[in-house]
């Protein structure tokens, strides 16, 4: 029989600590979230319909951000035991220069659409966590103001190379003079994808208030109060523009640049150069015979070009083939800090996120960036602890065995049917 007795409370008192409540709110949701996709749901919650779905949104069937998402899912670890992994660093040597991690703030536009603070929130994020952070041509603050916001860090420049060649170089010869260190040359947009979502939605330049638009905005009325009482949304790097997304973008973007036109940009720029939206082998060996210094494997995060190569399983054999003469980057998919592992260990240098930053940014500013970057790191802190590697150089091939959900139809060469006579 068991025995019973009355609860002592000396016994109860240390079970029934109650915790401080947060008074602040902003601080309170951002806490509870513990991975990049409870940031997203509260970015849904609390952004309208247009710019978030155009953050979470990609091209046409939204085929190549599903792939590329489930192959990281499709991933295998395979971990050491009775390792020492007390201490484990995660910095690395990118383009020459130290980080404290091996992920970057991707290049995203119209950034102050979903949240006011925008490129500045990100780029003071990224130098405070020791990372870089890259602006894009289509960005809502401008050269001089990001590096403002992050001095002494590290600052890159995208760039769309536009039909108005003396206006893209204008730009070059800014981020230059500001000191931005590396030019990424995104080079998978000559013409703008098909986004049914931000056509569904009348995405433009700015938001049109919509009777929709409006009662969408209701139980989002921070968002507004944001948006109406801080500088008028424009384009940092150009000149307003009153008009749908896809009718500036097609406006802009020259379908005429190729791999000549490169070669002069790279001879432009003093510092180090990038091609970002690399989707194939001979691609990244004729930019590697270029003597570029990294190549982004990337297809725009499936903005572009759906049913795209996944550039996940690009990776082995682009890093087997030009690893050595250039470094091999990669963005698209990635949604944790175990994703980045993954990545490292098939040879990325570095990697990029985009929706990951922006789902931070919308939940909360300047510090939902910097969650996103303390969820990204601490998953992947523990992820190597669990592998049983304590830095980036330990992690490799051995480590990781990417598992196969779609793999192409062997040919089968055709019968010959008898003909009737």
């Amino acid at each position: 029989m068991i025995q019973r007795r009355f609860p002592n409370p000396r016994d109860l008192a240390p079970l029934m600590r109650f915790k401080v409540p947060e008074l602040n709110s902003r601080k309170r949701r951002l806490d509870r979230a513990l991975t990049i996709n409870d940031l997203r749901n509260i970015a849904q919650r609390r952004t309208p319909k247009a710019p978030f779905d155009y953050t979470d949104g990609s091209a046409e069937g939204e085929i190549s951000l599903t792939r590329a998402r489930q192959a990281f899912e499709d991933v295998e670890f395979h971990p050491s035991i009775l390792r020492n992994v007390e201490n484990v660093t995660t910095s690395a040597t990118v383009l020459g220069g130290e980080v404290a991690l091996p992920f970057g703030i991707a290049p995203t536009g119209f950034t102050r659409m979903m949240h006011t603070e925008g490129e500045i929130a990100g780029a003071s994020a990224a130098g405070a966590a020791g990372i870089p952070f890259a602006l894009s041509t289509m960005g809502t603050s401008s050269i001089e103001d990001v590096k403002a916001a992050n001095p002494t860090g590290r600052n890159w420049f995208q760039l769309y190379m536009w039909k108005d060649r003396d206006r893209s170089m204008a730009l070059v010869d800014r981020a230059a003079r500001a000191g931005y260190d590396t030019l990424l040359v995104t080079v998978d947009v000559p013409v703008a994808g098909a986004r049914h979502r931000d056509k569904r939605n009348g995405m433009s330049i700015p938001p049109a208030l919509t009777p929709g638009t409006v009662i969408n905005a209701l139980p989002r009325p921070w968002w507004w109060f944001d948006f109406l009482t801080t500088e008028p949304l424009a384009f940092a790097s150009l000149d307003r523009w009153s008009g749908t997304v896809a009718e500036l973008l097609d406006s802009m973007f020259d379908p005429t640049v190729d791999f000549d036109d490169l070669a002069w940009i790279r001879d432009e720029w003093p510092g180090k150069v990038v091609v970002k939206g690399v989707q194939n082998l001979e691609d990244a060996k004729k930019l590697a015979s270029m003597g570029i210094d990294g190549i982004t494997l990337s297809n725009h995060g499936g903005r572009q070009l759906d049913r795209a190569p996944i550039p996940f399983h690009l990776l082995p054999e682009v890093v087997r083939e030009v690893g050595g003469d250039t470094e091999v980057h990669l963005d698209t998919g990635i949604m944790s800090g175990a994703d980045i592992v993954a990545a490292v260990a098939l040879g990325a240098k570095f990697t990029m996120i985009g929706r990951a930053y922006l789902y931070g940014l919308m939940a909360g500013g300047r510090e939902g960036v910097d969650r996103t970057i303390e969820i990204l790191r601490s998953e992947m802190v523990r992820t190597m602890k669990l592998l049983g590697v304590t830095s980036l150089e330990e992690i490799g091939p051995q480590h990781v065995t990417q598992l196969q959900r779609l793999a192409p139809r062997q040919a089968t060469k055709p019968t010959r049917t008898k003909q009737p006579r």
